[in-house]
Protein backbone atom coordinates (compact mmCIF):
# COMPACT_ATOMS: atom_id res chain seq x y z
CA UNK A 1 0.00 0.00 0.00
CA UNK A 2 1.37 2.96 -1.30
CA UNK A 3 1.17 6.24 0.69
CA UNK A 4 -1.49 7.91 -0.52
CA UNK A 5 -3.91 5.23 0.01
CA UNK A 6 -2.56 4.64 2.92
CA UNK A 7 -3.14 8.09 4.23
CA UNK A 8 -6.79 7.82 2.05
CA UNK A 9 -7.93 4.96 4.29
CA UNK A 10 -7.41 6.90 7.23
CA UNK A 11 -8.81 9.67 6.46
CA UNK A 12 -7.45 13.72 6.41
CA UNK A 13 -8.25 14.16 10.30
CA UNK A 14 -4.96 12.65 11.36
CA UNK A 15 -1.47 13.39 10.90
CA UNK A 16 0.92 11.18 8.42
CA UNK A 17 3.43 11.30 11.52
CA UNK A 18 0.26 10.26 13.68
CA UNK A 19 -0.54 7.71 11.60
CA UNK A 20 3.13 5.92 11.19
CA UNK A 21 3.26 6.06 14.81
CA UNK A 22 0.02 4.40 15.06
CA UNK A 23 1.60 1.65 13.06
CA UNK A 24 5.08 1.09 14.66
CA UNK A 25 3.39 0.91 18.06
CA UNK A 26 1.09 -1.83 16.31
CA UNK A 27 3.93 -3.54 15.11
CA UNK A 28 5.68 -3.72 18.46
CA UNK A 29 2.40 -4.91 20.44
CA UNK A 30 2.96 -7.73 17.89
CA UNK A 31 5.50 -8.71 18.61
CA UNK A 32 4.85 -8.64 22.36
CA UNK A 33 1.50 -10.64 21.59
CA UNK A 34 3.73 -13.32 19.48
CA UNK A 35 5.77 -14.12 22.18
CA UNK A 36 4.10 -13.84 25.29
CA UNK A 37 0.54 -14.56 24.22
CA UNK A 38 -0.63 -11.77 26.30
CA UNK A 39 0.35 -8.03 26.75
CA UNK A 40 -0.62 -6.35 23.08
CA UNK A 41 -3.78 -4.49 24.60
CA UNK A 42 -1.21 -3.12 27.38
CA UNK A 43 1.49 -2.24 25.39
CA UNK A 44 -0.74 -0.58 22.46
CA UNK A 45 -3.41 1.71 24.95
CA UNK A 46 -1.90 3.83 26.39
CA UNK A 47 0.73 5.19 23.95
CA UNK A 48 -2.25 5.49 21.27
CA UNK A 49 -4.57 6.72 23.81
CA UNK A 50 -1.68 9.73 24.09
CA UNK A 51 -1.35 9.95 20.73
CA UNK A 52 -5.28 9.54 19.60
CA UNK A 53 -7.18 10.24 22.63
CA UNK A 54 -9.14 7.40 24.16
CA UNK A 55 -11.87 7.38 21.79
CA UNK A 56 -10.27 6.24 18.93
CA UNK A 57 -7.51 4.56 20.52
CA UNK A 58 -10.20 1.49 22.71
CA UNK A 59 -11.76 0.50 19.42
CA UNK A 60 -8.45 -0.22 17.47
CA UNK A 61 -6.92 -1.64 20.11
CA UNK A 62 -10.25 -3.70 19.92
CA UNK A 63 -10.36 -4.39 16.49
CA UNK A 64 -6.60 -5.45 16.71
CA UNK A 65 -7.16 -7.99 19.30
CA UNK A 66 -9.99 -9.17 17.77
CA UNK A 67 -8.24 -9.78 14.43
CA UNK A 68 -5.33 -11.33 15.95
CA UNK A 69 -6.84 -13.75 17.36
CA UNK A 70 -9.18 -14.89 15.09
CA UNK A 71 -6.88 -17.14 13.12
CA UNK A 72 -6.31 -19.23 16.60
CA UNK A 73 -10.19 -19.88 17.32
CA UNK A 74 -10.39 -23.06 16.10
CA UNK A 75 -7.65 -24.89 17.82
CA UNK A 76 -8.00 -22.67 20.99
CA UNK A 77 -12.08 -24.03 21.19
CA UNK A 78 -10.49 -27.36 20.78
CA UNK A 79 -8.94 -27.20 23.88
CA UNK A 80 -9.90 -24.45 26.20
CA UNK A 81 -11.82 -24.92 29.42
CA UNK A 82 -15.24 -23.79 28.40
CA UNK A 83 -16.93 -24.28 32.21
CA UNK A 84 -14.18 -21.71 33.11
CA UNK A 85 -14.60 -19.77 30.32
CA UNK A 86 -18.57 -19.39 30.03
CA UNK A 87 -19.15 -17.78 33.06
CA UNK A 88 -16.12 -15.39 33.05
CA UNK A 89 -17.64 -14.41 29.52
CA UNK A 90 -21.22 -13.94 31.13
CA UNK A 91 -19.79 -11.41 33.33
CA UNK A 92 -18.02 -9.59 30.67
CA UNK A 93 -21.05 -9.80 28.66
CA UNK A 94 -23.32 -7.44 31.72
CA UNK A 95 -20.62 -5.09 32.30
CA UNK A 96 -18.58 -3.79 29.04
CA UNK A 97 -21.71 -1.49 28.35
CA UNK A 98 -21.01 0.26 31.46
CA UNK A 99 -17.29 0.17 30.84
CA UNK A 100 -18.11 2.16 27.02
CA UNK A 101 -20.71 4.62 29.31
CA UNK A 102 -17.57 5.21 31.18
CA UNK A 103 -15.42 5.79 28.08
CA UNK A 104 -18.06 7.96 26.59
CA UNK A 105 -18.50 10.27 29.24
CA UNK A 106 -15.27 10.44 30.92
CA UNK A 107 -13.21 13.61 30.03
CA UNK A 108 -10.25 12.08 27.73
CA UNK A 109 -7.32 12.87 29.62
CA UNK A 110 -9.01 11.12 32.82
CA UNK A 111 -9.11 8.22 30.99
CA UNK A 112 -5.92 7.95 29.27
CA UNK A 113 -4.75 8.46 32.80
CA UNK A 114 -7.03 5.51 34.68
CA UNK A 115 -5.69 3.24 30.70
CA UNK A 116 -2.18 4.15 32.44
CA UNK A 117 -2.51 3.30 35.86
CA UNK A 118 -4.38 -0.19 34.92
CA UNK A 119 -1.41 -0.99 33.00
CA UNK A 120 1.22 -0.13 35.45
CA UNK A 121 -0.75 -1.47 38.57
CA UNK A 122 -1.07 -5.09 36.34
CA UNK A 123 2.41 -4.56 35.55
CA UNK A 124 3.58 -4.11 38.89
CA UNK A 125 1.48 -7.35 40.41
CA UNK A 126 3.18 -9.43 37.69
CA UNK A 127 6.70 -8.37 38.49
CA UNK A 128 5.83 -8.98 42.27
CA UNK A 129 4.14 -12.70 41.48
CA UNK A 130 1.36 -12.36 43.02
CA UNK A 131 -1.26 -14.84 41.76
CA UNK A 132 -4.57 -15.72 42.26
CA UNK A 133 -4.84 -18.20 45.27
CA UNK A 134 -8.97 -19.34 45.07
CA UNK A 135 -10.50 -22.09 43.10
CA UNK A 136 -12.35 -21.85 39.75
CA UNK A 137 -15.95 -21.25 40.17
CA UNK A 138 -18.76 -20.01 38.47
CA UNK A 139 -19.56 -16.98 41.07
CA UNK A 140 -15.68 -15.66 41.18
CA UNK A 141 -15.46 -16.12 37.21
CA UNK A 142 -18.97 -14.05 36.46
CA UNK A 143 -16.92 -11.26 39.13
CA UNK A 144 -14.08 -11.06 37.37
CA UNK A 145 -15.32 -11.86 34.27
CA UNK A 146 -17.47 -8.36 35.39
CA UNK A 147 -14.73 -6.40 36.30
CA UNK A 148 -12.54 -7.39 33.28
CA UNK A 149 -15.49 -6.39 30.94
CA UNK A 150 -16.02 -3.21 32.42
CA UNK A 151 -12.11 -2.38 32.47
CA UNK A 152 -12.37 -3.62 28.51
CA UNK A 153 -15.25 -1.35 27.71
CA UNK A 154 -13.78 2.09 29.28
CA UNK A 155 -9.97 1.55 28.09
CA UNK A 156 -9.58 -1.72 25.74
CA UNK A 157 -7.77 -3.66 28.51
CA UNK A 158 -9.29 -6.18 29.85
CA UNK A 159 -7.21 -9.36 30.68
CA UNK A 160 -5.49 -8.34 33.87
CA UNK A 161 -7.80 -10.12 36.24
CA UNK A 162 -8.77 -12.98 34.07
CA UNK A 163 -4.90 -13.43 33.00
CA UNK A 164 -4.29 -13.95 37.05
CA UNK A 165 -7.30 -15.80 37.51
CA UNK A 166 -6.22 -18.46 34.86
CA UNK A 167 -2.60 -18.18 35.86
CA UNK A 168 -3.61 -19.60 39.33
CA UNK A 169 -5.34 -22.80 37.93
CA UNK A 170 -4.12 -26.26 37.83
CA UNK A 171 -4.27 -26.25 33.74
CA UNK A 172 -1.17 -26.75 31.96
CA UNK A 173 0.28 -23.73 29.56
CA UNK A 174 -1.09 -24.84 26.54
CA UNK A 175 -4.79 -25.21 27.56
CA UNK A 176 -4.32 -21.92 30.01
CA UNK A 177 -3.25 -20.50 26.50
CA UNK A 178 -6.28 -21.38 24.73
CA UNK A 179 -8.25 -20.33 27.29
CA UNK A 180 -7.47 -16.95 27.12
CA UNK A 181 -7.09 -16.55 23.67
CA UNK A 182 -10.96 -17.45 23.64
CA UNK A 183 -11.08 -14.97 26.25
CA UNK A 184 -9.55 -11.93 24.48
CA UNK A 185 -11.17 -12.56 20.92
CA UNK A 186 -15.02 -13.16 22.63
CA UNK A 187 -14.85 -10.25 24.75
CA UNK A 188 -12.88 -8.02 22.21
CA UNK A 189 -15.67 -8.72 20.15
CA UNK A 190 -18.11 -8.26 22.96
CA UNK A 191 -16.48 -4.57 23.69
CA UNK A 192 -16.80 -3.47 19.49
CA UNK A 193 -20.32 -4.71 19.64
CA UNK A 194 -21.01 -2.23 22.94
CA UNK A 195 -19.08 0.49 21.02
CA UNK A 196 -21.09 0.52 18.10
CA UNK A 197 -24.51 0.25 19.48
CA UNK A 198 -23.19 3.47 21.51
CA UNK A 199 -22.16 4.80 17.84
CA UNK A 200 -19.02 4.97 19.63
CA UNK A 201 -16.94 4.18 16.52
CA UNK A 202 -15.61 6.25 14.57
CA UNK A 203 -14.52 6.04 11.07
CA UNK A 204 -11.42 6.84 11.34
CA UNK A 205 -10.59 4.01 13.87
CA UNK A 206 -11.66 1.36 11.47
CA UNK A 207 -9.51 3.15 8.63
CA UNK A 208 -6.87 3.48 11.29
CA UNK A 209 -7.05 -0.31 12.47
CA UNK A 210 -7.34 -1.43 8.59
CA UNK A 211 -3.54 0.31 8.40
CA UNK A 212 -2.19 -1.17 11.16
CA UNK A 213 -3.21 -4.93 11.28
CA UNK A 214 -0.89 -5.92 8.34
CA UNK A 215 1.93 -4.84 10.68
CA UNK A 216 0.51 -6.12 13.46
CA UNK A 217 0.35 -9.34 12.21
CA UNK A 218 3.82 -9.71 11.13
CA UNK A 219 4.79 -8.51 14.47
CA UNK A 220 2.95 -11.65 16.02
CA UNK A 221 4.26 -13.58 13.27
CA UNK A 222 7.73 -12.74 14.25
CA UNK A 223 7.00 -13.02 17.88
CA UNK A 224 5.62 -16.77 17.62
CA UNK A 225 9.15 -17.47 15.95
CA UNK A 226 11.24 -15.66 18.39
CA UNK A 227 9.27 -17.42 20.92
CA UNK A 228 11.08 -20.45 19.98
CA UNK A 229 14.51 -19.22 20.03
CA UNK A 230 14.57 -17.16 23.66
CA UNK A 231 13.72 -17.61 27.22
CA UNK A 232 10.56 -16.80 26.99
CA UNK A 233 10.65 -15.86 30.81
CA UNK A 234 13.50 -12.89 29.82
CA UNK A 235 10.89 -11.75 27.57
CA UNK A 236 8.31 -11.60 29.49
CA UNK A 237 10.20 -9.56 32.47
CA UNK A 238 11.38 -7.40 29.42
CA UNK A 239 8.04 -6.88 28.10
CA UNK A 240 6.34 -6.07 31.94
CA UNK A 241 9.61 -3.41 32.53
CA UNK A 242 8.31 -1.93 28.85
CA UNK A 243 4.74 -1.84 30.00
CA UNK A 244 5.89 -0.45 33.40
CA UNK A 245 7.89 2.25 31.57
CA UNK A 246 5.26 3.00 28.50
CA UNK A 247 2.37 3.44 31.32
CA UNK A 248 4.45 5.71 33.37
CA UNK A 249 5.46 7.93 30.99
CA UNK A 250 2.00 8.36 29.37
CA UNK A 251 0.72 8.77 33.26
CA UNK A 252 2.81 11.90 33.83
CA UNK A 253 2.50 13.55 29.93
Amino acid sequence: MDSSALFGLVGSELAPRDVLLAIAIAAAAGVVRGVTGFGAAMVMAPPLALLLGPALAVPIVLLLEAFAAAPMMPQASRQARWHVLVPVLAGAALCVPLGVLMLTSLDPQVTRRVIALVVLGFSVVLLAGLRWSGKYRPVTGMALGGLGGTMLGATSIGGPPVILYLLAGPDDAATTRATLTLYVALSASLGLAALAWQGAIPWTAGGLGLAMAPLFMLGVVFGGRVFARLSEQRFRRVTIWLMLAVSAWVLVA
